[in-house]
């Protein structure tokens, strides 16, 4: 038990160093694709920051593995996180780079109980956006038949590929790149689901509050009705003749006090 409440203290302070590690790779992934004739130094020094924030997120998930108290089933449950940090490794590509780094960021952003389901998402599609854009910038712009030149022209893709709409107008020529467009057409759809169902369990929650109040409204109305006729039915007893022509005697509700004067 103490070890899993070391586990929970470790995410807890965890989690936002590491989310802002995550802006700088970003920002050290992006510098070298958008400024073309940056110097080789500057592309090294983004390659170590890319490494660096990748074995970051790499000890988070040893570190987490030796807090468990139960090692095999954390394991079994965190198998994407795993595979994200030995992606890297097979081959040494920026794109693996890329991908590792997103899954490991989104794991931990689900761990937190303080991010909600909409900002997740909100951030899930700004992030595929951005990184996908840039990604596909990378392996298109060499190519000879590819008509992906800038950032521009890659963003415009991305946002038609993670919506499914595909106007046409732009496509990856070459396999890495046609490879990051299912990526991101299948990314999409799951993101638009999430957004659907979140949107309809939204709209079913209102509807069942509505019938909650509604009910609580008729269940009131009865029971005053009910009450409406007990009394009315109190009253006419009262109106009552009695059967030797005397009146009826009164409800325990009406009758006098006894005295207490003796007469």
């Amino acid at each position: 038990m103490e070890q899993q409440s070391a586990q929970d203290r470790w995410e807890r302070r965890t989690q936002r160093p590491l989310l802002a590690l995550a802006v700088v790779f970003a920002v050290a992934y992006a510098v070298p694709i958008v400024h073309t004739s940056a110097r080789p130094s500057l592309k090294s020094a983004c390659a170590w920051v890319e490494w660096g924030v990748w074995a970051a997120f790499a000890v988070d998930y040893v570190v987490r593995l030796v807090l468990a108290e139960r090692r095999r089933e954390f394991v079994r449950a965190q198998w994407l996180d795993l595979c994200a940090v030995l992606l890297p490794l097979i081959q040494p590509l920026r794109l693996l780079r890329l991908v590792s780094t997103l899954l490991l960021v989104g794991q931990r952003a689900r761990m937190a109980s303080q991010v909600r389901l909409t900002t997740y998402v909100a951030g899930s599609v700004l992030g595929l956006l951005i990184f996908g854009s840039l990604a596909v910038l990378s392996v298109e712009r060499e190519s000879p038949q590819g008509n992906i030149r800038s950032l521009d022209d890659a963003l415009w893709w991305s946002f038609t590929t993670m919506t499914t709409v595909g106007y046409g107008d732009h496509a990856p020529t070459t396999g890495l790149g046609r490879l990051i467009a299912v990526g991101l057409m299948l990314s999409g759809i799951a993101l638009l689901g999430v957004v659907t169902a979140n949107i309809a369990a939204w709209f079913i929650e209102r509807f069942e509050k509505d019938d909650v109040g509604e009910r609580e409204r008729t269940e009131a109305i009865r029971m005053l009705t009910a009450e409406v006729r007990a009394l009315r039915a109190e009253v006419a007893a009262l109106r009552a003749p009695a059967p030797n022509g005397g009146s009826a005697p009164r409800p325990a509700a009406f009758a006098q006090p006894p005295s207490d004067t003796v007469g």
